[in-house]
């Protein structure tokens, strides 16, 4: 076909249609560009090639309806995403014009697909993941529960520490010690439920798997370092050493209580090597691959933490107030002493209540969904154990100030008073039970605490080596974390005389930081009630953490510490 025959077409194409009678030229040949093709005068019709339009025309004549013209595509390109793409209209001059009439496309996705792909697209969004989160402990398994958290919760919310409030009950009385002691539930309770919202993100899709990965998300790379690695470090190690001390040491008080005077063994272990003993067992169970393989040993761990704390405030009020006991509050030195004496009793309150740190770890062993999120089955978990916590606590803390009064020891637990005060009255076989129930809690609580530590150690490697840790490489990790846990606790085994320095330290974890997460991820609108509450509640937490470190750092000057570095008795 000539030029001037194709811009008649063109022109006539462009054009409304009346009904007139098209005549077809005899013959005529196609451009160049779509290769000659020759019609003959008997046929007068276009055969219908791939790239071709066929117009339906007679011998003789063609008649058009009065309708906008219609082309016909090729085969090849009935899926197209856009028509504006056939090359049938791009040639010759008026490839602009005829562009410029056709509707642009939009996308290559049609839009009949949009109802159904925005939800698949939102449901992909929320449940896009880190590929390296499947190589880590933490992570490696999303099949958890709400029994689970609840397992993991109890056993990490209940410790040793607990057994000291009665010490602080000795500075602040029976009316300041139950209040204190409520406000700190009753708020920690408050911060823990913010933690549990805050796990994901519906805005970005992202599950903050880890309490530093919320903090570094919410202030910043640097910022969220500063203020919380070395709490979550101490939180994490730290009380994997404090653990190796107490279950070796009541390891030996246990030795001697089944064996008393008539030991045979003249030559007993000694504390470090009841040390070792516990460490070997520690990194024995520590070779279980991930979190949710330690359900189990969270069970036994939660169900011998409220054995033991059952057993000693009820050992403890049967047996009667001691001779002579007293509930004033103990005051001595001067105001100055007395300030930092009753700071310090808080942060001993403040101490008691750990495991914040492990609570985003928890419940990202839990699948999640758009339609079925994780935090639903992770707060039913936590209001149970939280509700076991309670029962635990309040008694432990009212009944053993009750029976001890200001004779409990300075820088003792209600173990230490229990076993100086009725070893004799009470039964060998109920000492001995609740020891074995404090040696398999420190245990279990060794596995959870530890995991984080885990993780780091293990996220180092796949990072660098794109690819999951051999299982003989993780075995060295936490065969190595245990054993210079074991180390720190044998250099310095007095650690449980800084209780309530350590509790200061690491109070923003708990009381503080999950509050300002909260108004830098939700964004609350200003001045409403939980702006303001967040802000009251961050403000005065980060303000009691810089007092009760000072205040703790005052009175492990003041009242001294036995120092003996590698001596622990």
């Amino acid at each position: 076909m000539s030029r001037e025959t194709m811009a008649d077409v063109d022109e006539a194409s462009s054009l409304p249609i009346t009904p007139r009678t098209v005549t077809v030229a005899p013959t005529f040949h196609f451009d160049d560009q779509f290769g000659s093709l020759p019609i003959t005068p008997r046929t007068a019709s276009l055969t219908q090639t791939p790239s071709v339009v066929s117009l339906p025309v007679t011998p003789r004549t063609a008649s058009v309806a009065p309708t906008p013209s219609i082309v016909s595509l090729p085969p090849s390109q009935f899926h197209s995403p856009s028509l504006s793409r056939s090359p049938l209209l791009n040639v010759g001059d008026h490839a602009a014009n005829r562009t410029s009439k056709t509707p642009r496309s939009r996308g290559l996705t049609p839009r009949f697909i949009t109802p159904l792909g925005s939800p698949l697209r939102k449901a992909l969004k929320m449940t896009r993941l880190d590929p390296q989160d499947a190589w880590l402990p933490i992570t490696e398994s999303r099949n958890g529960n709400a029994y689970y958290a609840a397992f993991h919760t109890l056993c990490s919310g209940i410790g040793i520490q607990a057994l000291v409030l009665p010490v602080a009950f000795t500075i602040l009385g029976w009316a300041w010690g139950i209040i204190s002691l409520t406000v700190a539930f009753v708020w920690q309770l408050y911060t823990l439920y913010l933690m549990v919202q805050l796990h994901e993100n519906y805005e970005t899709g992202m599950r903050y798997s880890r309490y530093l990965q919320l903090a570094c998300a919410t202030f910043g790379d640097n910022l969220g370092k500063l203020c919380a690695a070395f709490p979550i470090g101490y939180l994490s190690a730290g009380t994997c050493c404090a653990l190796i001390i107490i279950g070796g040491s009541t390891a030996k008080l246990l030795y001697q209580t089944l064996c008393g005077a008539t030991c045979s063994n003249p030559k007993p272990l000694t504390t470090v090597e009841w040390y070792l003993v516990f460490t070997c067992v520690a990194v024995v169970l520590a070779q279980l691959p991930n979190l949710n393989s330690i359900a189990g040993i969270s069970l036994v761990g939660a169900v011998t933490a409220v054995g033991y704390c059952t057993a000693l405030w009820t050992v403890s009020v049967a047996e009667g107030r001691l001779p002579n006991v007293s509930y004033d509050p103990v005051r001595k030195g001067t105001q100055v002493a007395r300030i930092f004496d009753l700071l310090n009793a808080l942060g001993i309150i403040a101490f008691a209540f750990r495991g914040h740190n492990l609570i985003l770890e928890i419940q990202a062993t839990m699948p999640s969904s758009e339609k079925h999120p994780s935090r639903v089955p992770m707060w039913r978990g936590v209001q149970f154990s939280y509700l076991l916590i309670a029962m635990c606590l309040f008694p432990l803390a009212i009944g053993g100030y009750w029976a001890y009064g200001h004779l409990i020891p300075a820088n003792g637990s209600m173990l230490t008073a229990l076993f100086a005060f009725h070893s004799q009255d009470v039964s060998r076989s109920v000492l001995a039970l609740i020891s074995i129930f404090v040696i398999i809690n420190a245990v279990s609580s060794f596995q959870i605490y530890g995991m984080p530590m885990f993780d780091d150690m293990e996220s180092a490697y796949t990072t660098r080596s794109k690819k999951a840790c051999p299982w003989w490489l993780r075995s060295i990790f936490r065969a190595i974390f245990g054993f210079v846990c074991f180390f720190i606790a044998v250099a310095i085994p007095f650690l449980g005389s800084f209780a309530g320095l350590i509790g200061g330290i690491a109070l923003p974890v708990t009381f503080a930081y999950p509050c300002f997460m909260w108004l830098k991820v939700k964004k609350p609108h200003k001045y409403s009630l939980s702006w303001w509450v967040n802000w009251g509640l961050g403000l005065l937490g980060m303000g009691l953490s810089g007092i009760l470190v000072a205040a703790g750092l005052y009175v492990v000057i003041d009242t001294g510490v036995k120092i003996s570095f590698f001596n622990p008795q």
